[in-house]
């Protein structure tokens, strides 16, 4: 069974609310911070939750999460990352997010650098230069909060 940490974001004042669905639909939370909480699941937990859970926002697959102080560290720690478990050889993936109280404050730049950091893992993995991202779209969602970066994947 392939078990990762899966986020749900969820307005401020009801991650416990969160929490304790996520509790009860029989999984166990493993960090609750403001605005999200995580637990650790398969894909049948994404589903569940995604179908189930009625106080969260939005469900997320977290695919790392990392200190940057400089964009070539965002690009470098982005990059070392496994994109390929993830996403195709044609799969379309924009990139959005945001910055607070960050050394990375600009967003515009943060979302080139990653998507350049993925563009690059992903090209060491299927051994092509060129991606079409003309198949299936896998938005990506980064947030760096105190200098501390977290990339995932919208469900």
């Amino acid at each position: 069974m392939n078990r990762f940490d899966i986020v749900v974001t969820t307005m401020f004042g009801l991650e416990s609310l969160v929490a304790k669905e996520i509790t009860k639909l029989g999984y166990d939370v493993t960090e609750v911070i403001d605005g999200r909480v995580t637990f650790l699941g398969d894909y049948e937990a994404v589903a569940r939750v995604n179908l189930w859970l009625r106080t969260g926002e939005r469900v997320f697959i977290k695919v790392g999460e990392f200190e940057a102080y400089t964009f070539d560290e965002l690009f470098e720690k982005t990059k070392a990352l496994d994109w390929s478990q993830w996403l195709l050889k044609d799969s379309e993936f924009p990139v959005g997010g945001f910055t607070v109280k960050s050394k990375l404050f600009s967003v515009r730049d943060c979302q080139s650098i990653i998507k350049k950091g993925i563009v690059e893992s992903l090209s060491q993995k299927y051994k092509i230069s060129w991606f079409s991202e003309s198949g299936t779209t896998y938005k990506i969602e980064f947030s760096i909060i105190k200098d501390k970066v977290t990339l995932m994947i919208e469900t």
